[in-house]
């Protein structure tokens, strides 16, 4: 038997890796593991979160054989702090008493999933278990440019040590594109700088490179249902090609409140409407500034399903992603599923952290923060010809397919370490 367990802020959060969690555990159930399970937070907990969320309705149901588990907080109002973690690691490892076979155990964002892993590995191991477990870490932006880069500001040294150390303590770390990885490396520089240590070289040895995974069926088939899209384009009001796209999380660093700037400044303003699908802490302000607008609608209710079908009929699709103190874009997740969605609407987005890695450059580029040269950007795919639409949007396509789900997950055992015996029987 083979079994896999992934730790992540899952569904319903809008978040791309919780869809790359979900993705992945597709892909090991059709490779033939025997036991999936994703751990992630009560639906209550994250409610309350300020986190944001997809309907639940909206949520789309897992292939039978993969569990969803959400251990409720172990402890009481003694604990100030942890007894999600507490209850998390313990779950683990329950499912480490449970299983047979081997074990591979992935966590997606190092703080604080990564942690949370190995402290139940090391309790697993501390009696000399003979289970094999082979741990994987994949290094998202927000590990990085928030959780470390806050803590070396603060010189708070200690706290982007347990990050690092976490991070290396796995057996296969992995960053979610080549900026990320960098972002690594230079942070691992820092702290070697001031108290001596060697993370910076043992970074460089040992971190790989994992893009997200990708259902890319899911978007490749739209185009083959066109009265599915004309349905869900209708149900919003909507005409194919009659609109601008942005779906994202509702925050400052999507550059939003640019895009709808640009928007009416540009020649598609009364031509083509906007369309803002997502949610997120800049929700209200957004409203403000567009809600008297009637060429611009907000939709906080896009599911996994009409995410696609919206993708594929829009005229362009918008991601104007700028960096900032608390998030800079490391890969681009939503950019690579429209290009893979098709359709004849370019992207439009910016240069900014490891979005060019999830382009390919097939899009038309403005710089981050520039009202003015987004406009000129949506300008010049407004004046596209449908014969430039359709080349760029096949050439965009044909650049993504790279992140397909099961060549995804092929890649993470091929990378896991041959010298391991448990990582050996992970992947044989």
């Amino acid at each position: 038997m083979r079994n896999l367990v992934i730790l992540v802020r899952a569904d319903p959060i809008i978040c791309g890796h919780s869809t790359e969690a979900r993705n992945l555990a597709e892909a090991a159930h059709a490779a033939g593991f025997d036991r999936i399970h994703i751990v992630s937070y009560p639906i209550e907990t994250l409610k309350t979160s300020g986190l944001p969320l997809k309907p639940l309705e909206s949520v789309q149901s897992y292939s039978q054989g993969i569990t969803v588990d959400r251990p409720e907080p172990v402890g009481d109002y003694k604990v100030l702090d942890g007894r999600l973690g507490y209850a998390i690691s313990g779950h683990l490892m329950d499912l480490l008493n449970e299983f047979e076979g081997p074990t591979m155990v992935m966590d997606l964002y190092i703080v604080p999933h990564g942690m949370m892993v190995m402290n139940a590995i090391e309790a697993f191991d501390y009696f000399g278990s003979d289970q094999r477990v082979a741990t994987v870490a994949e290094a998202v932006g927000s590990d990085i440019t928030n959780v470390v880069n806050a803590a070396l500001k603060s010189n708070e040294i200690g706290a982007a040590q347990l990050v690092l150390s976490s991070f290396l303590r796995h057996e296969l770390p992995v960053a979610v594109s080549d900026y990320t990885r960098d972002l690594i490396f230079e942070a691992g520089r820092k702290v070697d700088e001031i108290v001596g240590t060697r993370y910076e070289e043992a970074l460089r040895e040992r971190v790989k490179i994992s893009y997200p995974a990708i259902d890319t069926s899911q978007y490749l088939r739209v185009e083959q249902h066109p009265k599915r899209v004309a349905e869900a384009l209708s149900e919003r009001g909507l005409e194919k090609d009659g609109y601008i796209m942005f779906l994202s999380r509702l925050a400052r660093a999507k550059g939003v409140d640019d895009l709808v700037h640009a928007y009416r400044a540009s020649d598609a303003y009364g031509e083509k409407k906007l369309v803002i699908c997502g949610n997120g802490p800049e929700s209200e302000r957004l409203h403000a500034l567009t809600d008297a607008d009637p060429n611009i609608v907000i939709l906080h209710d896009v599911g996994d399903e009409e995410k696609g079908l919206l993708m594929h009929g829009c005229a362009m699709y918008c991601l104007p992603s700028k960096a900032r103190p608390e998030f800079t874009e490391t890969f681009g997740i939503a950019i690579a599923e429209k290009m893979l969605a098709g359709g004849l609407g370019p992207v439009v987005t910016t240069r900014t952290g490891g979005i060019p890695e999830a382009t390919g450059d097939q899009c038309i580029y403005h710089e981050a923060g520039n009202v003015k040269d987004l406009t000129r950007a949506l300008d010049e795919a407004f004046g596209m010809t449908t014969e430039q639409r359709h080349q760029l949007s096949a050439d965009a396509r044909q650049y993504a397919m790279q992140f397909d789900r099961a060549e995804v997950f092929r890649n993470l055992l091929r990378q896991l370490p041959v010298s391991a015996e448990k990582a050996v029987a992970v992947t044989a």
